[in-house]
């Protein structure tokens, strides 16, 4: 069942939000590669602008994360991911103006040093206290080794007499002190202000492309879809886990959400596409692909793309659209999820590649 942008709207605003980005995030054809391909018409949603630290994705989730740890008192937020995570950084810029310490539990998934750059080196300009752990390359923790040192983290500042606020990497799935898809709801109405877009060029998307890690923006863009568009196929490539248990946890979070938006929309697992084949040597891993489609972007259109997410996204659907699942006569929108900062501490693969 279709639902208006009002009625989004409506069910949206039930959950508090602290204006921390420039919204809505620009949105504009790729001209140049749509010429060099032939078609489709690929238009970019510039979620890298989203304006706080060097933007991305989280940011948008952050606006509605962050009133939950200011109602539920915490002066302590405890998060992790892998070592250079523009999310860990992102939740750390939005924690210390709000006079909340961020401790970030960083796990060493791909083989670069530990050294302050990229996001490591906004981490420490920013003060965040930054714990940074082994774990196998080229994977991402699993959740129970993740949680497991969270929590010890946690537990060591509530003996100290402080409130911790756990949340879970990407601001996805409830967790930790997250008791709801917060992230997830803050991309159902990303979905609607690029829509709300796109209209006002005079046309709706067929496909709907992006990177995917957690979860969240997933879900939020596929329950965006289903409620507004049901007929626009929202493709998610996967920079990390496998399409069968990572669809899973995309579909749980949707429905979660669901529940909390009150949405009519039945979501089901044949909403949720995900592709694992462009994961290549693993999650964070640079190869040659990635160096040259970070180049091509950069001449033909002037953006800049991210080693670890968005290249692996647009090398996904370069290959989708040659290969016929994205038909030369659609018009897609890729959403760029930021992640820049990650070029830095990956200059000499990136260099090596491109000599």
């Amino acid at each position: 069942m279709t639902i208006s942008m009002a009625e989004i709207d409506r069910m949206i605003a039930k959950y508090p939000r602290i204006e921390l980005i420039h919204l809505p995030t620009p949105l504009r054809k790729l001209a140049n590669v749509t010429a060099d391909l032939g078609g489709p018409d690929i238009y970019i949603k510039r979620d890298d602008l989203t304006g706080m630290a060097f933007g991305g994705n989280k940011s948008r989730k952050l606006e509605f994360i962050l009133p939950d740890m200011i109602a539920k008192k915490a002066d302590v937020v405890v998060t992790w991911a892998g070592l250079q995570s523009n999310w860990a950084m992102q939740t750390a810029a939005a924690a210390v103006r709000f006079g909340i310490r961020p401790i970030l539990v960083l796990f060493k998934t791909y083989d670069l040093p530990a050294e302050r750059d990229g996001n490591i080196l906004l981490d420490y300009i920013l003060g965040a206290d930054v714990r940074i752990r082994e774990a196998v390359k080229g994977k991402l923790v699993r959740l129970e080794d993740a949680l497991a040192a969270v929590e010890e983290v946690a537990d060591e500042e509530r003996r100290k007499g402080r409130h911790p606020y756990i949340v879970p990497i990407g601001g996805s799935m409830p967790l930790g002190s997250m008791d709801l898809p917060l992230g997830a709801i803050s991309y159902v109405n990303a979905y609607r202000e690029m829509l709300a877009q796109t209209r006002a060029l005079g046309f709706e998307p067929d496909f709907v492309v992006h990177s995917t890690g957690s979860g969240a923006t997933q879900a939020g863009l596929v329950l965006g879809a289903k409620a507004l568009t049901p007929k626009v196929r929202v493709v998610g490539i996967s920079v990390s886990d496998f399409k069968d248990s990572f669809g899973r946890e995309v579909l749980a979070i949707a429905e979660a959400t669901e529940r909390a938006l009150d949405l009519a929309t039945d979501v089901r697992a044949a909403d949720v596409i995900v592709h694992d084949e462009y994961i290549r040597e693993g999650y964070g891993i640079v190869n040659k692909d990635v160096a040259d489609v970070i180049r091509m972007m950069f001449i033909r259109e002037g953006i800049v793309l991210d080693p670890v997410y968005t290249s692996k996204a647009f090398i996904g659907l370069l290959d989708l659209i040659r290969r016929g699942d994205i038909p030369r006569s659609a018009k897609v929108v890729f959403f760029h999820t930021g992640g820049t900062p990650a070029l830095f501490p990956n200059k000499h693969k990136l260099v090596e590649y491109l000599k």
